[in-house]
């Protein structure tokens, strides 16, 4: 949902077009984005539409940045060989 709304601003109606779900599942989706601070809405006759906020996702990734990436695969066999006696 992110990725439609990064492209451009999406109804309701046009999102659910996208998944295989229904147009007030994709609204209590929208809602908890909303919630997040991650995508606004703005009237539009009877539709809302809905927009991306960049700045928190911009924010989150700036504090991932600060820890070193890992291999899955590295991170499993330090977990096991720490976890022998």
């Amino acid at each position: 949902m992110l990725d439609l709304l990064r492209e451009r601003p999406r109804s309701v109606a046009e999102l659910s077009q996208s998944f295989k779900l229904s147009s007030p599942s994709i609204s209590q989706h929208l809602a908890i984005l909303r919630d997040a601070r991650l995508v606004t809405a703005r009237q539009r006759g009877r539709s809302l539409i809905y927009n991306l906020e960049p700045g928190p996702l911009t924010t989150l990734q700036m504090w991932l940045a600060r820890y070193p990436r890992r291999s899955p695969q590295r991170s499993r066999s330090n977990r096991k060989s720490s976890s022998k006696p």
